[in-house]
């Protein structure tokens, strides 16, 4: 058990674990970087230590920084919320050296599902379905990886094993342009992620980005709190969420969700986590596990009733699990549109002074944010600054009121993305139900051709 909570992290994350730490009854502290100083979570912490200057390099992902704060303030858990020092297995293992209690999965539940080779082998084991390739690294023998992907079939992607945020990722759509792909794909793995291996696996052509949320205690219970989808996404980034999965058989999302719940019992998994799904022509096929509280984990809480991040803090205390896979139901429909400060056109960050900042409200509307007039946006951190998210009995009810509440918000000062989630949710594709990871391209690409 303890008592206090180092937050190793900043934004509405930070807010949000703080909130949560403090509806527990325990201390906050709010470790930040020069650029953060007059943050909301950090102005509202009881204590408050600066880990070094602006760049993430030097402050929020320098664990020894990290540690020495924790210890300085003598605090007995801390949490990493999601990107940053999140997944990192070392930092998660040093912590414990540490005599701290990491706020999140054991190391080597990190460290092997951070590796796909070995998380695609665990999940096989499990019984967890995954996309169509072998669950081993390519050799370094081209002849070899030409027998194995002709196995398969083009088109292919080829993935850095230690890849993720969709960097490291190479469709190959025929056999002339497997060679050059494969020399690309293991140098742009060993730049970005220190590490050269890389997969191989059946490239499926429209498919949907379907996500399971887990969550697990130290006990041996694990349960699956419902499904998203996640499908509407630019350049692998995720822009709009909703849950559950729509048009999906229940009954196949049950046996999936039950699948990953025992995963989660075979690997010794705790804390919350999601397993990532590419689901095509009524197949989910596993594709990555991340080992964190996700950005939209939101939708779940408002479809589910379960306080995602306060049962992670509980179970990182060593409670059990304060329900069971019985008690959980999903009571109406959940979206969330990530409002960026960014350029509408280029996707560009846009750093700088938020003149004005109005954030809607009303009947289930909920906005999770750390951002006020006058706030400043760093060049420094992703550009997130808000997440909207409607709730409703129906999902046509859900998107009125998120329509609604888009129409609402106005960000004065840096250029959003509020333009691209009002036409969004206006796209009789998107407002049918069930686009695929393509639809958001297709409809910028639209743009371009006018």
């Amino acid at each position: 058990m303890f008592d206090s909570v180092l937050i190793a992290n900043r934004g509405e994350i930070a807010l949000r674990i703080q909130r949560a730490a403090r509806a527990l009854g325990l201390r906050t502290i709010a470790a930040h970087s020069e650029a953060d100083r007059e943050a909301p979570h950090v102005r509202a912490a009881d204590v408050a230590v600066c880990i070094g200057p602006s760049p993430a390099a030097r402050s929020y992902l320098d664990p020894a920084a990290i540690l020495l704060a924790a210890e300085a303030t003598g605090a007995g858990a801390i949490h990493p919320g999601y990107g940053f020092l999140s997944e990192n297995a070392d930092f998660a293992e040093a912590v414990t050296r540490a005599g701290r209690t990491f706020i999140g999965p054991p190391a080597g539940c990190i460290r092997t599902m951070g590796d796909k080779v070995a998380a695609k082998g665990a999940m096989i084991r499990a019984g967890v379905p995954c996309v169509p390739g072998p669950d081993a690294g390519l050799p370094d023998d081209i002849d070899a990886v030409r027998g194995i992907v002709e196995g398969l079939g083009y088109p292919v992607i080829l993935k850095a094993a230690g890849g993720g945020g969709g960097r490291g990722m190479r469709v190959v759509k025929d056999a002339a342009g497997l060679a050059e792909a494969l020399v690309v794909t293991r140098e742009e793995a060993r730049r970005a992620f220190n590490n050269p291996e890389i997969y191989v696996e059946k490239f499926l052509t429209h498919p949907r980005h379907v996500e399971i949320q887990v969550i697990a205690d130290r006990h041996g219970q694990a349960v699956w709190l419902g499904s998203r989808d996640c499908s509407l996404q630019r350049r692998h980034q995720k822009v709009l969420e909703e849950a559950p999965a729509p048009g999906l058989d229940a009954g196949l999302v049950a046996e999936i969700g039950e699948r990953c719940a025992e995963a989660c019992r075979q690997i010794g998994y705790e804390g919350a986590g999601t397993f990532e799904f590419l689901y095509e022509d009524g197949v989910f096929a596993f594709i990555e596990m991340n080992t964190r509280v996700q950005v939209e984990h939101p939708i779940t809480e408002e479809t589910t009733g379960v306080d995602i991040v306060r049962e992670g803090i509980r179970v990182a205390q060593g409670l059990p699990l304060s329900f069971a896979q019985g008690d959980v139901a999903c009571r109406g429909h959940a979206f969330e549109a990530r409002i960026n400060a960014e350029d509408p056109e280029t996707f560009a960050p846009s750093p700088g002074t938020v003149t004005r900042f109005e954030m809607p409200g009303g009947p289930g509307i909920r906005v999770d944010t750390h951002m006020a007039a006058g706030g400043k946006v760093p060049p420094y951190y992703d550009s997130l600054i808000a997440k909207v998210i409607a709730h409703g009995a129906t999902r046509d009810e859900a998107l009125a009121r998120l329509r609604g509440a888009l129409a609402e918000a106005r960000v004065d000062g840096v250029a959003t993305n509020l333009a691209l989630h009002r036409r969004i949710v206006a796209d009789p594709g998107f407002v049918a139900g069930g686009v695929d990871i393509h639809h958001l391209t297709r409809m910028l690409e639209g743009d371009a051709g006018r």
